[in-house]
């Protein structure tokens, strides 16, 4: 089996060197005892700082860890950049996933997502499952706002969707080449119009218990990103529905949504 990993790279320079040294001893490890093969892909996106700089020397040591530096920003267009790379490379990759930067999901729970995958076109880490685990516990204000995020979700696509926004996430390559040309959001809404386009499709999708570590240095605030994530997903419900043709009228109303 042959797994490629996307980490999406904003501002990294804090983080990424620590991930890239854990994935790939604990992924060497793994392939060296025959389970699978691995590539990582760093997807640098508007980095104002040296992400590149530290994840080079990494590279040099490890022929299976490459990267990719645009000057556009947003996770979802990293991430996307990163499947279209896989995709077109000539390595037949039997699944393909993304992992924030943050460490926040392990190697080892990484490796769970693999495993736990079976039948399934795709995997998602769900951070709110009962047998899932936060550490730390999340504030009762940040609780409440991702309870709220996924009830708006839940209310537009009427959909028993779990935690969408984790960033851990596996799906095999023949359901992600069928969607690449469906998806419409790069940004905000990106892991939404995912889940949403591959289980249209028809895929299965299956949502698996996490132990997820909440980890310092984010690059995103969580309250002045909330609206601007509802907004877009807003948007994204209209562009799947039989109300598409109102979609300028609503960009007009609440302005540019980076997509």
């Amino acid at each position: 089996m042959k797994l490629a990993i996307i980490v999406p790279a904003y501002n990294e320079e804090k983080r990424i060197g620590r991930t890239l040294d854990c994935y790939s001893k604990y992924f060497e490890y793994i392939r060296r005892n025959d389970e699978l093969d691995y590539r990582i892909l760093v997807v640098i996106n508007n980095t104002s700082d040296r992400t590149e700089e530290i994840v080079r020397p990494y590279i040099e040591n490890n022929s299976r860890i490459s990267y990719l530096n645009f000057k556009r920003g947003g996770k979802g267009f990293a991430v996307i950049e990163g499947f279209k790379y896989f995709l077109a490379a000539r390595g037949d990759f039997d699944l393909i996933g993304f992992v924030d930067a943050d460490m926040a999901t392990s190697p080892e729970e990484y490796h769970k997502l693999i495993i736990g995958i079976g039948y399934y076109d795709g995997i998602v880490a769900d951070r709110y499952l009962k047998s899932s685990v936060i550490i730390p516990k999340p504030s009762y204000k940040r609780l409440l706002a991702s309870k709220l995020f996924n009830f708006v979700i839940r209310a537009l696509f009427f959909s028993n969707w779990g935690d969408t926004q984790c960033g851990a996430k596996i799906f095999k390559s023949e359901a992600l080449e069928e969607i690449m040309p469906c998806l419409s959001m790069s940004n905000w809404a990106f892991d939404v119009d995912l889940v949403y386009t591959l289980k249209m499709k028809g895929f299965k999708i299956k949502s698996y218990p996490t132990v997820w570590i909440d980890k310092e240095y984010s690059t995103i605030n969580f309250w002045k990103a909330g609206p601007w994530m509802t907004f877009a997903v807003i948007r994204l419900r209209i562009l799947n529905s039989p109300f598409r043709m109102f979609i300028r009228i609503y960009d007009k109303l609440i302005g540019f949504i980076p997509r």
